[in-house]
């Protein structure tokens, strides 16, 4: 966002507005790696387009004045059914880094979701004062990934939530054709020294690090390992959720990893809604992928997800302001989800989850009632 000399610019009335401010402070290659999909990004596009065609259904009369948006996500209170979603290298868009994104969260009363490829240590991450899950990716270093989890325990995170959609990185367009790199200052610092990837390609450092192999019995694994609330991330067939449910997850993430692994995938949205007919109340089921509004977070809960995960509006907010601008976007989510809430005739979330949608014509997704 630019401005006049001597005029100071306004604040942000939308998180498209923060990523505009973001994107005025950051190099175009940094840009690209937070904003970019894989493929021919038809997915990462795909991912708006199905929020934009699920309409809301509102009811009137409902004699409420104001909406209730507290709830619980994976036995954790929070604010909104809203958490931070694991990402990578924060440090590479501020400084600050991760600890202020956790700080922010803590501060926004919604829990914060450390990466593996975070750039702090846990044990820093966890002094934020909020609530922290934790999310792994399989490494070929079972030492570390067992690590890992035993870390998690220790440090009191309430969750444990395994990205299963990532064997490898999908073909990243944008970082390739910038010749994108691990920067040294945002380096993975939870990995052994020599798997920090430092000066690879985001692909490169993925395939070094990441067992492809994770299978069923690999969780089978976990479960038995761990008492945390075991989540999976990256479910997108109903089949699945019904075997992670039976194999004893707790949760599911329906994500297609914002539009960053298989070009093509269902946006997570559509395939919000067959996943929770299979899993009816067996489990949690969580959404990312394309939630840019409080009215998004609205059209999640209508479709029966129980919250959502943010990704990139989070490292807008850090990248324009640091820890105060990312307490802003949460704080700018919660504004619009109570206007939509309250103009939807739902004074709390349980409310929310009744809904009707309808989708536009053309939309492959049944009308819910």
């Amino acid at each position: 966002m630019t401005s006049r000399p001597g005029v100071l610019a306004p604040d942000p009335l939308t998180l498209a507005d923060v990523e505009e401010r973001a994107r005025a402070v950051l190099s175009p290659e940094v840009y690209d790696f937070v904003a970019g999909g894989s493929g021919g990004e038809t997915t990462l596009n795909a991912n708006r387009t199905a929020f934009d065609r699920c309409h809301l259904v509102p009811r009137v009369l409902s004699g409420a004045d104001t909406a209730d948006t507290t709830t619980t996500l994976l036995g954790v209170p929070a604010s909104m059914p809203v958490a931070v979603a694991p990402m990578a290298f924060h440090s590479m868009v501020h400084p600050d880094g991760e600890p202020a994104v956790a700080r922010a969260a803590a501060t926004a009363g919604v829990p914060f979701t450390a990466s593996t490829l975070a750039g702090r240590p846990l044990d820093e991450l966890s002094r934020a004062d909020g609530d922290l899950f934790l999310q792994l990716y399989w490494l070929r270093d079972r030492a570390r990934t067992e690590w890992l989890i035993d870390e998690a325990e220790r440090l009191g995170a309430r969750a444990l939530i395994i990205t299963v959609d990532v064997p490898f990185m999908g073909r990243r367009l944008r970082d390739l054709r910038n010749g994108f790199a691990v920067p040294a200052h945002a380096a993975p610092v939870n990995l052994a020294d020599a798997q920090r990837g430092v000066g690879q390609s985001v692909g490169g450092h993925a395939a070094a690090v990441i067992d492809p192999t994770l299978s069923w019995s690999d969780l089978e694994q976990v479960r038995r390992r761990t008492r945390l609330p075991l989540v999976l991330k990256g479910v997108l067939d109903p089949a699945d959720a019904r075997r992670a449910v039976d194999l004893g997850a707790d949760g599911l993430v329906v994500s297609n990893h914002g539009g960053r692994q298989l070009d093509g995938a269902v946006p997570s949205l559509l395939a919000l809604p067959a996943i929770r007919e299979e899993v009816a109340d067996a489990c949690e089921v969580l959404l990312d992928s394309g939630v840019r509004s409080g009215t998004d977070v609205l059209r999640a809960l209508a479709l029966g997800a129980s919250g959502v995960l943010l990704g990139r509006p989070v490292l807008w907010g850090l990248a324009s302001g640091g820890e105060h601008g990312v307490t802003g976007a949460l704080e700018l989510l919660r504004t619009e989800l109570e206007v939509s809430m309250a103009l939807a005739g739902a004074p709390d979330v349980a409310a929310a989850g009744r809904l009707g949608v309808r989708w536009a014509p053309g939309t492959n997704e049944r009308e819910e009632p």
